[in-house]
């Protein structure tokens, strides 16, 4: 009876929204989305160009969003070092949570690393541990005892 109600779910979620690559007059929308998960900010240097940047040297970048509306409501960002894709920027929208949406973005994402033939990799906080469960239902492991470090700010580097 669950794998009816679920397929059911997914029929509905069809007619209402549309999984779909991102486009340069998407990023306002999308930046508004990153704004409410907490996956955006002028900090992490995040604009149009360097999306574009990333989607030409083999990136991409899916979105969620709803038909009627137009609103986006989800995105997967994926970028690409030359030998494997890094997943981030997976979030969904907080009203639209718990609906099978993060897990629909990370199973497309998943797809299009797989047909490229590239390794993916990906970062999550500790903290979110509904996303770590679903990363580790989809295969992901573990990578080991990393910490990772970051540079935002340029002119704190020191030589």
């Amino acid at each position: 009876m669950k794998s009816i109600k679920y397929i059911e779910n997914w029929i509905i979620m069809e007619k209402q929204f549309i999984v779909r690559d991102y486009t340069n007059d998407d990023f306002e929308k999308l930046n508004l989305l990153w704004k409410e998960t907490g996956l955006g900010g002028s900090q992490r240097g995040d604009n149009a160009q360097i999306i574009d940047d990333s989607l030409k040297i083999g990136g991409k970048l899916i979105l969620i969003e709803n038909k009627k509306t137009g609103e986006i409501i989800g995105s997967s960002w994926m970028t690409f070092d030359g030998r494997r894709i890094h997943l981030h920027h997976i979030g969904v929208l907080p009203t639209y949570q718990n609906r099978g949406f993060g897990k629909l973005l990370t199973t497309e994402s998943l797809r299009f690393a797989k047909e490229k033939g590239y390794q993916i990799k990906l970062e999550v906080h500790q903290a979110n541990k509904k996303a770590i469960e679903i990363y580790k239902k989809l295969g992901f492991t573990f990578l080991g005892d990393y910490d990772v470090y970051i540079v935002r700010d340029l002119d704190t580097i020191q030589f």
